[in-house]
């Protein structure tokens, strides 16, 4: 054992390495990339990891993986659990042979995402069983426990985090190499009434998943993660007919808001799927009243209002149902201490919804240089004055729909903006429909959509903003990279050639770079009829490096400030009445230099080797 100072999603990674994990799959979403980035990091060389074209794909290739005996992991976020959710329900009636853990990030706030959906809501709908880690330490520790778990009743299991975990930092002990766990892969043995879903095995495993959870209530209830703490000696075991239960991160911030005389009995729920019940009921007997302390459902309050009225116990449960803590957002330090301080009768006044501080609104923007800017300015410019419906996706992109550029009308999920650009204009004839998606989407999300518009005759120009990397989650390789999270270099995936074999047959690449010829390309192809494509290409400028950054000469510029209001470039400021450009933050993509009516922009170029 050696110690390191590790980030939540880093160690989940170590633990799962320890635990003897031999697959990895999933797709970067935030917050749970680097969980898959570390594993591929410090792989010690037998395990085979890849970033799948999308969480369905992900889920697919670690069943496969978890057939034959080894054990795998696959990783998302809460709302790629939506896109994974097809497999996964099959896969429960099936079931597995090696350890399978979906790792699953949630988002409360939401931070980085569209929605708050709690995975542990999802585990009682599908009937997967749900380990939910408090800390750094315990997830390291408890994801082996889920490999295991898995492993025992030949079940997928969901491992899942939130935002405040998998990005808390800890110094914890982790194994060595020499420590870590050997399993034995038996291989895939043929079995078709085992691995082939059909009505009748479905109806025969439904029942007996019914009467393995119903068992796993008392399994999971001497489960030593669940249980009543009695944290670094502050808590004797209750007193005065109150409890708390609590989960995740909210246990911690719990216990950082106790007093010394807060003689309250804390339980903690680390498996909120199957519910500890016999535990839960040791936890109640002489309690009066107990406040549940969760993110996000009330998924603690209902088991406990279910477990009370089976029980005809006379316990009041407060919670999110009650009002007594914030039915949406994230729980924080200090929500968390006033509503346990208005729970003992501490404060008279009941906390407010939200419970934060207001902080400054700082909304996120392109960033400067950006080639998607370039690109949603130059259909912009080519569609003045015509009706049209710009359908946006998710990535970076998304942000076009900020002023000046506003060319973001809708955004739903990964892939929707193709198809809801083919609703509108079905009905709409006279409506310019244009649907936007990243390279990166385009293969994750997109390809379906665009098969959808073709086979049923829409009349649409898709745009696709290829900028070579998955830029919003970190840079991560995808088919049209070129390589692979392993390092390997491959033959990448040709949009041009996807699109043309669809049957799309005006495909035209463009460098959105070049302003006139972005903007003339948009006009001609937009008024060609059915589907038509454009994709901008041009690297992220993470990606690439500046060669020289752009200057006004002051001079020439007579203020006009059409350069700062019509692309909104956080490079470009008004000094003085005239624009001015931060050399610190220009990247040479000479967009200014091109839409300015005097000349007054000039110097910049940008390196895109």
């Amino acid at each position: 054992m050696h110690k390191e100072f590790l980030m939540g999603n880093e160690a989940i990674a170590l633990g799962s390495i320890a635990a003897g994990v031999k697959l990895v799959a999933g797709y970067p979403g935030t917050p749970s990339t680097e969980v898959l980035e570390t594993v591929a990091k410090r792989n010690p060389g037998d395990i085979y990891v890849e970033w799948s074209v999308n969480e369905k794909a992900a889920m697919e290739v670690a069943a496969g993986a978890a057939y034959s005996g080894a054990r795998a992991m696959v990783t998302m976020k809460q709302v790629g659990l939506n896109v994974a959710s097809d497999p996964l329900m099959s896969l429960e009636y099936v079931g597995v042979k090696g350890g399978m853990v979906v790792m699953v990030a949630d988002d409360p706030g939401p931070i980085s995402s569209q929605t708050e959906q709690d995975t542990r809501t999802f585990a009682m709908f599908s009937k997967v069983p749900l380990f939910d880690p408090v800390s750094v330490a315990e997830a390291y520790e408890m994801i082996q426990e889920a490999f295991d778990f898995s492993e025992k009743y030949h079940t997928p299991v969901f491992f899942r985090c939130t935002t405040r975990v998998d990005h808390g930092y800890e110094a914890i002990e982790v194994k060595d190499e020499a420590e870590y766990r050997k399993v034995e892969m038996e291989g895939f043995v043929k079995d078709s009434s085992r691995w082939v879903i059909f009505p009748r095995l479905s109806l025969k495993n439904h029942g007996q998943i019914e009467k393995r959870n119903r068992e796993l209530t008392a399994v999971l209830s001497a489960y030593p993660r669940n249980a009543m703490h009695r944290e670094k000696g502050r808590y004797e075991g209750g007193s005065g007919g109150k409890g708390i239960v609590t989960h995740g991160i909210s246990y911690m911030y719990a216990l950082d808001s106790m007093e010394k005389e807060h003689h309250v009995r804390i339980l903690k729920v680390a498996t909120p799927f199957p519910f500890p019940e016999e535990l839960a009921l040791r936890f109640l007997e002489g309690l009066e009243e107990v406040l549940c302390i969760e993110e996000l459902d009330p998924v603690l309050e209902r088991a406990l209002l279910e477990i009370c009225g089976r029980h005809h116990l006379q316990v009041r449960i407060r919670g999110k149902l009650t009002g007594d803590i914030a039915a949406a957002g994230e729980n924080t330090m200090l929500s968390v201490g006033r509503a346990i301080r208005f729970f003992l009768g501490l404060e008279e006044e009941q906390p407010a919804e939200p419970a934060d501080i207001p902080l400054p609104v700082r909304p996120p923007v392109l960033c400067a240089g950006c080639p998607h800017r370039a690109s949603f300015y130059a259909v912009k410019q080519a569609m003045k004055g015509k009706k049209t419906i710009y359908c946006g996706d998710i990535g970076c992109y998304t942000l076009g729909n900020a002023m000046p550029l506003d060319m973001c009308d809708t955004c739903l999920c990964m892939g929707a903006g193709i198809n809801i650009a083919q609703g509108v204009g079905h009905l709409d004839k006279g409506m310019k429909c244009f649907a936007f998606v990243g390279d990166s989407t385009f293969f994750a999300a997109g390809l379906t959509g665009v098969v959808n518009a073709f086979y049923n005759q829409a009349d649409m120009t898709l745009i696709v903003l290829d900028n070579s990397t998955t830029a919003m989650t970190g840079h991560q390789p995808h088919p049209g990279t070129g390589r692979t999270v392993m390092g390997q270099v491959v033959e990448k995936v040709s949009i041009e050639k996807v699109l043309r074999a669809i049957g799309v047959a005006t495909v035209e690449t463009v460098n959105p770079l070049d302003f006139a010829e972005a903007r003339d390309t948009v006009k001609r192809v937009s008024e060609e009829p059915g589907v038509k494509a454009v994709i901008f290409r041009s690297p992220c400028i993470a990606v690439t490096k500046p060669a020289a950054s752009s200057a006004v000469h002051a001079e020439t510029c007579i203020g006009c400030k059409k350069c700062i209001r019509e692309i909104g470039c956080p490079a470009l400021v008004l000094r003085e009445g005239k624009a001015y450009i931060d050399p610190s933050l220009c990247t040479g993509c000479t967009l200014c230099e091109q839409i300015c009516p005097t000349g007054a922009i000039g110097g910049g170029k940008k390196n895109e080797e």
